[in-house]
């Protein structure tokens, strides 16, 4: 069995699966998808995804703000515990950095407040990081050390760093997610990350609706194509798929251990 440990099942388009989110779910039971966590990008929208793990048990949520969201008022660490309260959150983000948008120093300072902010409610809820980082993965792991994150741990969703980024991040108790970009045939620096880390530090997912794997690349992604990435991590380390399956499930309740 697998598990996606990060989508954003609320913006899929239903089209393709007649309006209806269980048949997406459905979908991906018949390619051996048992969990999914459906994580936030803007406060506003966590009361979907609190519906979406009423509805589906198998769906755990996470609560944070991306750090290119656009908020006037300021993210703080209380009211990211007020949300995560709720049992079916089970991790804080995503957040972390990403300077490949956000150019100014005035937004940059913005999303190392919010990143600090996050970092420090993980802390006290005892709930996992899922941390983004884009063109900006010095200053992402200074600012993890800085705060103690690894004192609580978690991942590094959709990575696309090299191998020396992996290794730190690891060392600060962070687990390495890959996403259909391992399959992408470019992807060769990522492609060696998947290699050379410790098993039982990988992670995969979808970052459904994006992202999709070869042989889907373009179009849009859904949480049952993440075995696609599996199979690459298996391809990549002369493995049985049915063993990294076993490995990156394993993992992710390691991880996320409210789950």
């Amino acid at each position: 069995m697998l598990v996606d440990s990060h989508c954003h099942l609320n913006f899929l388009d239903l089209t393709d699966f007649n309006n209806d989110m269980g048949q997406v779910l459905a979908k991906a039971k018949e390619n051996d998808v048992q969990h999914f966590l459906c994580v936030c990008v803007d406060l506003s929208d966590y009361p979907q995804l609190e519906r979406l793990a009423i509805d589906y048990p198998n769906i755990s949520i996470s609560v944070g703000v991306h750090p290119n969201s656009e908020m006037n008022q300021r993210v703080t660490s209380g009211m990211l515990c007020d949300l995560a309260a709720n049992p079916a959150c089970i991790a804080i983000g995503e957040t972390g950095l990403d300077y490949y948008r956000t150019l100014t120093d005035e937004g940059q300072d913005m999303q190392r407040d919010r990143f600090r902010e996050h970092i420090r409610a993980a802390l006290s809820m005892k709930k996992p990081l899922i941390i983004h980082t884009r063109q900006a993965a010095e200053d992402t792991l200074l600012l993890m050390a800085q705060e103690n994150a690894q004192e609580i741990g978690g991942v590094m969703h959709c990575f696309a760093e090299d191998l020396d980024i992996a290794q730190r991040a690891i060392e600060l108790n962070f687990y390495i997610s890959f996403s259909g970009i391992v399959t992408f045939k470019n992807a060769t620096t990522l492609q060696e990350v998947a290699r050379q880390i410790p098993l039982e530090r990988i992670l995969i997912e979808t970052d459904s609706p994006y992202l999709a794997p070869v042989p889907f690349r373009g179009k849009q992604n859904h949480p049952a194509l993440v075995k696609h990435v599996a199979q690459a991590i298996a391809d990549l380390r002369g493995m049985r798929y049915e063993d990294i399956a076993q490995i990156t499930t394993d993992n992710f309740y390691n991880c996320f251990r409210g789950c």
